[in-house]
C-alpha cells in the first residue's frame, strides 16, 4: 500500500515508518532538513518536504497515496506544559493541518485516513476499565483540539473513506524526549506522586504504537484505544520509573500543589484512566510487546546501558 505519513520523523512517526516499511508498504513521509530526510531513507521511506499549513502543497504531496497517516504533533517539554502558548503549534497541527490532510486524502482518492489521538480525553473512571464509548471530559484546551482532529477523521469517513482515530496512551520510549526528561527529573526527585497516586495511568511504548499504526490500515472505521495491556497506578508508575533508572524514591505532593506547579495539565494527569485496548486487539490481532511500563522501562534501561 502507498502510505503518506505526516510527522514521520517524530517519536511515533519514526516507529511507524520503520514498522510500515518492514511490513512491505511503500512509505513517503514528511521531513524537515537533510538530516531528518536521511533518517527516513535509512528506514526505507521516501522523504517529502511540505508545509502542512499550505493546503495546495499538501494535496500535491499526498497525490497518489492510498492511505494518509497524521502523526504530526508538537508536545511541549515537561517544563513548559503549564504554558498555554507552548501548546499553540500542537493545536494548529490537530486542527488546520488535520483539515488540510483530510482534504488532500479525499482529493487523492485514498481509502484510509488514520489520525493520532489521545486517551487523556476520558473522564475519571476510577477502577473501571474504559472502552471507546466511555465518557469524555475535555476541560483543557489541548484535549479539545484532540477531539477536533478526531472529527476530521470522521469527515473523511463521511466522504466515503475509512477514517480511523487511534487514541494512544502516554508515549514513552528510548528516544522519546518525554522519557528522557522524566528520568532526568526523577533523578533530581522532581517527579513526585501526586496525592495518593491511586489513579490509573495508561501508557504505550513507541515501538508498540508504531506496530499499531500498521495494524490500523485494515480496521473498520472508528475510534480505537491503543494502550498497554496492564495500566498501572500513578504511584506504581513513578516508583517503577525511579527503581528502574536508579532514581531516589519519589516524593508525594498534594494535588493542589501539582496544580500550582503544572497548571491545567494536572487536571488530566491526576484522572484515573484504566483504558482498555480490547476493541483494537479484537479488530486487528495486534498485541503490545510490552504489557506494562514495568517491562517497557526495563527494556529502555537496557537499551541505554548498551548505548553507553
Amino acid at each position: 500500500m502507498k502510505v503518506f505519513v505526516a510527522g514521520a520523523t517524530g517519536v511515533l512517526g519514526r516507529a511507524a515508518v520503520k514498522a510500515l516499511a518492514a511490513a512491505g508498504h511503500d512509505v513517503r513521509g514528511t521531513a524537515r532538513g537533510e538530516e531528518k530526510a536521511a533518517l527516513l531513507r535509512a528506514a526505507g521511506a521516501e522523504p517529502v518536504t511540505v508545509d502542512l499549513y499550505d493546503a495546495e502543497a499538501v494535496k500535491s504531496a499526498v497525490a497518489g497515496s492510498e492511505a494518509v497517516v497524521h502523526l504530526a504533533t508538537k508536545i511541549p517539554p515537561l517544563t513548559k506544559v503549564r504554558s498555554r502558548k507552548a501548546w499553540a503549534e500542537n493545536d494548529r497541527l490537530r486542527t488546520e493541518a488535520a483539515h488540510n490532510l483530510v482534504d488532500a486524502a479525499i482529493a487523492a482518492g485514498a481509502q484510509t485516513y488514520i489520525q493520532e489521538a489521545i486517551t487523556f480525553v476520558y473522564a475519571d473512571g476510577g477502577d473501571r476499565w474504559l472502552g471507546e464509548d466511555a465518557t469524555v471530559a475535555v476541560e483543557v484546551g489541548p484535549l479539545r483540539t484532540a477531539l477536533v482532529s478526531e472529527a476530521e477523521a470522521q469527515r473523511f469517513t463521511e466522504a466515503g473513506g475509512r477514517g480511523i482515530a487511534l487514541r494512544f496512551g502516554a508515549f514513552y520510549g528510548p528516544d522519546a524526549p518525554s522519557t528522557i526528561d522524566s528520568v532526568r527529573m526523577a533523578r533530581r526527585r522532581m517527579m513526585p506522586v501526586i496525592g495518593r497516586g491511586d489513579n490509573f495511568f495508561s501508557s504505550i511504548h513507541s515501538e508498540d504504537a508504531g506496530s499499531a499504526v500498521v495494524a490500523a490500515l485494515s480496521v473498520p472505521t472508528g475510534v480505537y484505544n491503543v494502550v498497554e495491556d496492564e495500566p498501572v497506578t500513578m504511584r506504581e508508575y513513578s516508583r517503577t520509573l525511579a527503581e528502574v533508572f536508579g532514581a531516589p524514591r519519589p516524593l508525594r505532593v498534594p494535588k493542589w500543589v501539582a496544580g500550582l506547579v503544572i497548571g491545567e495539565p494536572a487536571k488530566y494527569i491526576t484522572r484515573s484512566q484504566r483504558v482498555s485496548n480490547r476493541r483494537f486487539k479484537e479488530a486487528t490481532g495486534w498485541s503490545p510487546r510490552f504489557a506494562s511500563v514495568r517491562e517497557g522501562f526495563a527494556e529502555i534501561a537496557e537499551a541505554w546501558a548498551r548505548a553507553d
